[in-house]
């Protein structure tokens, strides 16, 4: 399946793979894959203001930086949703305080955005449909799904942030990763599931479905994302900033791949 065009051509993942969700993060994940560049060449070696000269590359951030707002904004309406189905009220402002926690990372994308001289809205734009139809079509139906996408789900954005990351400028990267932080909720998450699945190993059988039903999801609707929009899906396959070939897109969805499925095993959960 074609995730994009690079050069007028299709450009395609190995095993045909599509792009991990472009946003959407909630809780912020142990087990992630690490910034895999160990010495940072190219524009990965340049500051913002050295990098932006490209006009292509701007555009690629500008892209990177408007889907990771939006994903942090619906992340916070979501959990905000989400914490009508806690069952207590200790869980329920657990959620607030993760809520809390995501719309201060939207305000940090939006405060660069505005920086760089891009509309914040309008940077979002592209990106929230997309978005919205993934959330839409992943309502979890009670509080233990609700954790597993947040947890599994949402996780495979923040690997696939980080996997690029490695390919920003210094400034962007720099902003990039701080906004992934890990906010010490993970551990929440596989609390709570894996003290639902010792009281009812059959609540494992359902979770570990939904959680293969997001991934897919998931999938589907990066591809409708990344293929729209030429500048980002340039940059992640080659040809700005240092970035994929298809040989290396291969090798990160071999990581991202492995991460999930020890995100899978930590919630006791087959993959």
């Amino acid at each position: 399946m074609c995730v994009g065009t690079v050069h007028g051509k299709c450009a395609r993942g190995t095993a045909d793979q599509a792009l991990p969700p472009i946003g959407g993060r909630a809780i912020v994940r142990s087990m992630e894959t690490p910034d895999n560049a160990t010495e940072h060449t190219g524009i990965a070696a340049q500051d913002w203001a050295t990098a932006s000269a490209d006009p292509q590359y701007r555009a690629a951030v500008v892209d990177l930086l408007g889907a990771l707002a939006y994903g942090e904004l619906a992340a916070f309406e979501r959990l905000a949703e989400d914490a009508k189905l806690a069952p207590t009220l200790g869980d329920k402002a657990e959620l607030a305080k993760m809520a809390s926690a995501e719309f201060h990372h939207f305000e940090q994308l939006r405060d660069r955005l505005t920086a760089i001289e891009a509309e914040p809205t309008a940077s979002m734009e592209p990106f929230a449909q997309a978005l919205d139809d993934f959330h839409r079509q992943t309502a979890p139906s009670d509080w233990l799904e609700g954790l597993v996408k947040a947890y599994v789900g949402d996780s495979i954005a923040s690997d696939f942030y980080r996997e690029v990351a490695a390919r920003l400028d210094s400034d962007t990267r720099a902003l990039v990763l701080a906004v992934l932080d890990d906010t010490g909720h993970g551990n929440f998450a596989v609390e709570k599931v894996r003290a639902a699945i010792e009281a009812d190993p059959r609540v494992g059988g359902r979770l570990a479905l939904w959680a293969r039903r997001l991934m897919g999801e998931a999938l589907s609707q990066a591809q409708r994302v990344v293929a729209e929009r030429d500048a980002l899906s340039t940059m992640l396959v080659g040809g700005v900033a240092d970035g994929f070939d298809l040989a290396a897109v291969g090798e990160m969805f071999s990581r991202i791949t492995k991460a999930h499925t020890k995100r899978m095993a930590a919630l006791g959960l087959a993959a």
